[in-house]
C-alpha cells in the first residue's frame, strides 16, 4: 500500500513538472500578490471602513484568507497537485474570501469585489484563457448571492442590484479580454518558437555551408570586426581569428582593400597577393544596400581555380592527342615497314646506318603514340577485388624474366592476406612503369627495388622504393606533368598516365619523400582496404 502511495506521489510530481517553468513562475507571482493582499486586510481590519459592517467576520475572514495563501505557497513549493488544480484552488479561495470580506465591509459599497478583477485577469493569463469564463461565472454568482443575502437579512437596498450587475458584467468583460489576450499570446509564442526553430535550422545550414565551402568567407560587421570565419579562409590566410577581433589588426592587407571598397564601392584590384605566398580573388557583398550592417568577404583560391582549369585543359588535350595519335599510327607503321624492307637490301654501311636511325626514331615515335593512346584508358576502368600479394608475386616473376634481374634485386614486403579493388590491367601497367623507372635509375644490386605493402593513416599503400640518386626538390613538383622528363629518350607520359589510371580506380599516386633514406619512393594509396580473417595477422 505504501509503495502505491509513493508511486502515485511520484507520478503526480512528474505530471506537475511536465508543465513549462514559466507557468509555475506566473502562479508563484500571483500567489505573492494574494499573500500581500491578505496581510493588508489583516492589518487594516477596522481602518478606512474595512469591516465596518461586521468587524469580527472581517478579521476572521482575513486571517483564514491569509492562511489559505500560505498553504498555497507550500503547495507551490511541492508542485502538488498539478497546476490547473492549484490555479482553481487559488481563484476559488479569492472568490469566497473576497466575497466574505466584501459582505463584512458593507457589500457592494465597499468596492472590495473589484479586487476579483485582478484575480480573474491573472487566471486568464496563467491558464491561457481556458477556464477564465467559468471563474467569471463563479464570481458573478458569489456577488449576486452575497447581495441577495444582504437584501434579505440586512435590509440592503434592492436598487443596488444595478451596481452588482455592472460588477458582474465587468467580471465577464475582464475574463473575455484575458481570454482573448491569452489566445494571442499563445499564438505569438507558437510563432516565436517556430521562428526560433527556423533560425536555428538556418544557422546550422549556414554553419555547414561555410564549413564545407572551398572558398574563404569572412563576415565583418559595420565596425570592422570579424564575426565569422570559415576553415577555408583560415587555410588561405594561414591564421585563425576569434569572433570580435578587428580586421585591421588581424589581416591588415585585407582591411586595406575593405576600407577602399567602403569608400569607392570597389577594391583597388580583384586579386590580392597574400603574405603567405598565395593569391586570392576578392569579392565584397554588403549585408544591406548601404553596407551599414556589415559585409561578406569572399576569398577565391586562385591556385585551385588554375588547377581546375589546368585539369580541364589537360583532359581536352588528352582527347585531342589521342585522336591525333590514332591517325598518325597508320602512316608511321608504313614508314617503319618500308624502312625494314630497305634494310634487307644490300647496301653500304653508311646507308644501313641511316636506315637504322630512321627505324629507331619511328619506334620511338610509335612508343609515344602508344603512350598517348593510353590516356583514354582511364575512362574504361573495370575494377575488381583481388589478392594483392598473389598479383605482386606473379608480377615480380614476369619483371625479373623480362629485365633479366639477378635473384634478390626485387624484394616483396608485406601484403599477406590483403585485397584491393582495382582494375588488374591498370595496376600492372602502373607497376611496370614505376619499376622500370626504378631499375633505370637504381644500381640493380640485391634489394635495389623494394615493393612494400603496409597501412598508413588507415589506408592500404604500396611503396615502390629504389636505391638510385633520388629526385631533386625542383623536379618533384613537375613529376606528374605531361611530357616532363629528365631522360633524353623518355616521352614524359609514363608517370602522368600512371597517375591518371590510379585516380580512375579511386587510388592516389604520389612521390613520397623519405628522410634518412636514399633513392626515390612512389606510393600508391588504395581507396579501400580488404583483409582476410586468416591472413590478417601475417606479415610479408
Amino acid at each position: 500500500m505504501r509503495r502505491e502511495v509513493v508511486s502515485k506521489t511520484m507520478t503526480d510530481r512528474h505530471v506537475a513538472d511536465s508543465h513549462p517553468v514559466d507557468f509555475w513562475r506566473s502562479l508563484y507571482y500571483f500567489n505573492l500578490y494574494r499573500l500581500a493582499l491578505a496581510g493588508l486586510f489583516v492589518f487594516l481590519a477596522g481602518v478606512f471602513g474595512a469591516g465596518e459592517h461586521n468587524w469580527l467576520l472581517f478579521y476572521v475572514g482575513s486571517t483564514v484568507y491569509a492562511a489559505v495563501a500560505v498553504l498555497s505557497s507550500f503547495l507551490l513549493w511541492l508542485r502538488l497537485p498539478r497546476i490547473t488544480l492549484q490555479l482553481a484552488w487559488m481563484v476559488g479561495g479569492d472568490i469566497v474570501g473576497l466575497s466574505v470580506l466584501s459582505y463584512a465591509s458593507g457589500g457592494i459599497e465597499s468596492s472590495i469585489g473589484l479586487l476579483l478583477l485582478v484575480s480573474l485577469a491573472a487566471a486568464g493569463i496563467i491558464s491561457r484563457g481556458k477556464i477564465t469564463l467559468f471563474f467569471a461565472s463563479l464570481a458573478s454568482i458569489a456577488a449576486l448571492l452575497q447581495h441577495s443575502f444582504a437584501v434579505l437579512y440586512d435590509d440592503a437596498a434592492v436598487a443596488q442590484y444595478v451596481q452588482v450587475g455592472l460588477l458582474c458584467i465587468s467580471y465577464f468583460a475582464v475574463a473575455w479580454l484575458a481570454h482573448t489576450l491569452a489566445k494571442y499570446a499563445v499564438a505569438s509564442q507558437d510563432l516565436a518558437q517556430r521562428r526560433s526553430l527556423d533560425l536555428a535550422s538556418l544557422a546550422e545550414a549556414n554553419r555547414m555551408v561555410m564549413r564545407d565551402m572551398q572558398d574563404g568567407v569572412l563576415v565583418v560587421d559595420e565596425q570592422g570586426l570579424i564575426m565569422q570565419m570559415n576553415p577555408a579562409a583560415e587555410r588561405l590566410l594561414r591564421k585563425s581569428s576569434s569572433p570580435g577581433a578587428a580586421l585591421s589588426e588581424t589581416f591588415p592587407v585585407l582591411f586595406g582593400q575593405y576600407a577602399l571598397w567602403k569608400q569607392t564601392g570597389a577594391p583597388s584590384r580583384d586579386t590580392l597577393q597574400l603574405g603567405t605566398g598565395g593569391q586570392v580573388r576578392l569579392r565584397f557583398i554588403s549585408v544591406e544596400r548601404d553596407a551599414a550592417r556589415g559585409v561578406v568577404i569572399f576569398l577565391e583560391d586562385m591556385q585551385r581555380a588554375q588547377a581546375e582549369a589546368q585539369q580541364i585543359k589537360l583532359a581536352a588535350l588528352g582527347r585531342l592527342t589521342a585522336n591525333i595519335a590514332h591517325e598518325v599510327r597508320n602512316p608511321l607503321s608504313a614508314i617503319s615497314y618500308a624502312t625494314e624492307l630497305l634494310g634487307e637490301e644490300q647496301g653500304d654501311a653508311k646507308q644501313q646506318r641511316l636506315l637504322q636511325i630512321v627505324l629507331d626514331n619511328t619506334q620511338r615515335i610509335n612508343q609515344i603514340v602508344q603512350d598517348v593512346m593510353q590516356l583514354n584508358r582511364r575512362d574504361r576502368a573495370q575494377p575488381e577485388v583481388f589478392e594483392l600479394d598473389a598479383m605482386l608475386r606473379t608480377f615480380a616473376e614476369e619483371l625479373s624474366l623480362a629485365e633479366r634481374l639477378e635473384p634478390g634485386v626485387l624484394v616483396l614486403e608485406g601484403g599477406a592476406g590483403t585485397k584491393v579493388r582495382f582494375d588488374r590491367g591498370h595496376l600492372r601497367q602502373v607497376l611496370w612503369n614505376l619499376c622500370r623507372n626504378a631499375l633505370r635509375h637504381g644500381r640493380k644490386l640485391p634489394g635495389s627495388l623494394v615493393l612494400s605493402v603496409h597501412e598508413a593513416d588507415g589506408r592500404l599503400v604500396l611503396d615502390v622504393q629504389d636505391d638510385g640518386p633520388g629526385i631533386s626538390a625542383e623536379h618533384q613538383g613537375k613529376l606528374f606533368e605531361p611530357f616532363f622528363t629528365t631522360v633524353a629518350d623518355g616521352t614524359g607520359l609514363g608517370l602522368y598516365i600512371a597517375k591518371e589510371l590510379c585516380e580512375a580506380n579511386g587510388a592516389r599516386l604520389e612521390y613520397h619523400a623519405q628522410e634518412g633514406r636514399d633513392g626515390a619512393c612512389f606510393r600508391i594509396t588504395f581507396g579501400e582496404l580488404h583483409r582476410d580473417a586468416e591472413g590478417a595477422g601475417h606479415g610479408g
